[in-house]
């Protein structure tokens, strides 16, 4: 049993591709009975060859397929073999910690991240990773301080700006949370709905307490102004019991979004656990 069990976190991953797999073609139309090669076009005499993959680009790429496919168990024996010839690549120490990850072991997790952070001291990727790790244990704390050191090797990605409000939320720390999103979204104001099967950074999807972390989202997305967005994030803290939703009626962060008729309904409708049941008649 390893030390985390099945993780209850859900993860995806962010900035994520799978190098030289290019999406099926259908053959276009030609005489009956041709074949791809009769329809594609000739190659000029000028266009180099492409050139093969090694065994190393191959090995690496099935590894990348498995992660894809969510075989997270062959995935990480696959990334342990390329790692016997080449031990200290920081990339491939850090996806080795996000299969492990994803199968529940935490232990090797973060052992394959913390190589990976010595082995590239300029990579913020497993440093953000270690963070989700700690997160998951609950010790907030340093899920902070790690997401923090990411966010100080250079060029800040919105997605460790989300994990890092995600964790001031979880020890209820809500304007440190606010100011963390806001920074997130000036940089990416998608970045909480992407969604990819296959990357190098993790990002945090779940919080203990769900409604005033939904209610922040609301916020930080009525302050630029997004409204579809934060009538989205108020609804969910609405229906997640988070009875101070209606704050939002007079929060200042609301201001720009306050009369769109999407925020006004779900401000206006009651939710089910606040309508008394209506007792029947008696005689």
């Amino acid at each position: 049993m390893t030390r985390f069990g099945l993780f209850a976190v859900p993860l995806v991953f962010v900035a994520g591709f799978i190098p030289g797999i290019v999406q099926a073609q259908q053959v276009p139309n030609g005489p009956v009975g041709a074949t791809p090669a009769d329809t594609a076009p000739a190659a000029s005499p000028e266009s180099p060859a492409q050139p093969k993959m090694t065994a190393r680009q191959r090995a690496e790429m099935n590894a990348e397929i498995l992660m894809a496919r969510k075989e997270f168990d062959e995935a990480a024996k696959a990334y342990q073999t390329i790692l016997i010839d080449d031990p200290h690549n920081s990339k491939i120490l850090n996806s080795a910690g996000i299969a492990f990850q994803q199968v529940g072991d935490g232990v090797k997790a973060e052992h394959y991240y913390k190589l990976a952070a010595r082995a590239d001291k300029k990579d913020s990727n497993p440093l953000n990773n270690l963070g989700t790790v700690e997160f998951a244990e609950k010790r907030y704390g340093k899920a902070i301080k790690y997401y923090k050191q990411a966010l100080s090797k250079g060029d800040p990605l919105a997605t460790i700006y989300t994990n890092l409000g995600y964790a001031y939320c979880a020890i209820r720390e809500y304007p440190k949370a606010m100011v963390a999103f806001g920074q997130a979204l000036a940089i990416d104001p998608e970045v909480f709905d992407h969604k990819s099967t296959a990357g190098n950074v993790l990002q945090q999807r779940s919080a203990e307490d769900p409604g005033p972390l939904h209610f922040m989202l609301a916020k930080s997305y009525a302050k630029i102004g997004d409204a579809g967005r934060a009538a989205r994030y108020l609804k969910m803290a609405r229906d997640e019991g988070y009875k101070e939703f209606k704050e939002a009626e007079k929060d200042p962060d609301f201001a720009k979004v306050i009369k769109d008729p999407r925020v006004r309904e779900v401000l206006t409708v009651e939710p089910a656990y606040a309508v008394q049941p209506v007792k029947a008649a008696t005689n």
